[in-house]
């Protein structure tokens, strides 16, 4: 009865870090974040980069340091700029949080806008103003997945941060504790895909973790369990498929394609999103194995991303992979 609660429990949120000495990869920010800790003083700031990398659990540490276990939530507002991003946002929920007084003696509160790259134009020349305003008793964190559409008011106000994709190591050693602390067994070949599944970002390698466990608990965790829940192809398959077509058999490729696409049930554009990643790993094998020319590759990227534009738009999966193939298949055939 006891594993089928830990089952149950959200692992990004039991195992979120609380304190910055648990954000994992992002060393030089965290040390330079601790200093504002260890002086209880705190500019505004913008996290920058892409999602599951620790911007959020970086903003709620540095506030569970500066109050303290008891206050930390009453002197810290933490809102979502995608849920509402007009200027009404900033004119009332943002406003009314930081005229009031902090609490328990502290010298500021601090208001935490999530995704603040979805506000408007309108809302940030608003939340510039509002910024000057309160400084006195207000610090701002934003956190952003793109800094170029944060305007340039706003930046200039705080001192930016950017995160970068985590490493695989940073991945790996975080998983492992996940890992060891919930009895798993997880093989090496698990670990390798649960990293490649992550691309970077530790809340997706975490879920991706936890959704492999509850398939067959008590089990070892392969990377087949690992593909098989996260809708992702074997990196293997992918490569075999680039081959099979570029050595111009066209047929045999779409045997392939159709297996990933009707038994294994991918999307359109995960199998292009997979298949730039490979050419990306695979480049010089193919120009070895293949005799393919740098123009070549060039070429490939280039319809790559031409399908990948035309998925988006809405057009036909079979086709567009078929057509995709077919480039493939006529790149190499002189």
């Amino acid at each position: 009865m006891e594993d089928y609660k830990i089952k149950e429990e959200i692992w990004i949120e039991k195992y979120r870090p609380v304190r910055l000495d648990q954000v994992a990869g992002q060393e030089e920010i965290i040390e330079r974040l601790k200093s504002y800790v260890a002086t209880k003083t705190l500019p505004h700031l913008l996290f920058s980069g892409p999602p599951g990398v620790g911007k959020t659990a970086s903003a709620v540490s540095i506030a569970r340091e500066i109050y303290g276990e008891n206050s930390w939530r009453e002197n810290f507002n933490e809102l979502n700029a995608s849920d509402e991003r007009g200027i009404d946002i900033v004119r009332t929920k943002i406003k009314n949080f930081a005229k009031t007084a902090p609490i328990g003696g502290a010298e500021f509160k601090i208001i935490f806008l999530d995704e603040a790259d979805a506000l408007t134009s309108d809302a940030q020349s608003a939340l510039r103003r509002t910024m000057e305003r309160f400084s006195s008793n207000c610090r701002f964190i934003l956190s952003c997945n793109y800094s170029s559409r944060i305007i340039e008011p706003i930046q200039s106000r705080c001192a930016v941060y950017r995160f970068r994709r985590l490493s695989d190591e940073s991945i790996k050693k975080r998983l492992e504790y996940i890992a060891k602390d919930q009895n798993l067994t997880i093989t090496e070949d698990g670990y390798e895909a649960l990293i490649y599944v992550a691309q970077g970002d530790m809340r997706k390698g975490v879920n991706s973790l936890q959704a492999s466990a509850c398939i067959d608990p008590g089990k070892p965790i392969s990377s087949g369990t690992i593909y098989r829940t996260t809708a992702t192809a074997n990196p293997e398959e992918i490569k075999s498929l680039i081959k099979t077509a570029l050595r111009g058999n066209f047929r045999a490729a779409r045997k392939e394609l159709n297996k990933l696409l009707y038994e294994e049930g991918l999307s359109g554009e995960d199998i292009v999103g997979q298949i730039y990643r490979a050419i990306y790993e695979m480049e010089n094998r193919m120009i070895l194995e293949l005799g393919l020319s740098e123009r070549h590759i060039v070429e490939l990227i280039d319809i790559i991303g031409e399908i990948d534009f035309r998925l988006t738009e809405g057009a036909s999966e079979k086709i567009q992979l078929e057509a995709l193939l077919a480039h493939f298949a006529l790149s190499n055939a002189d």
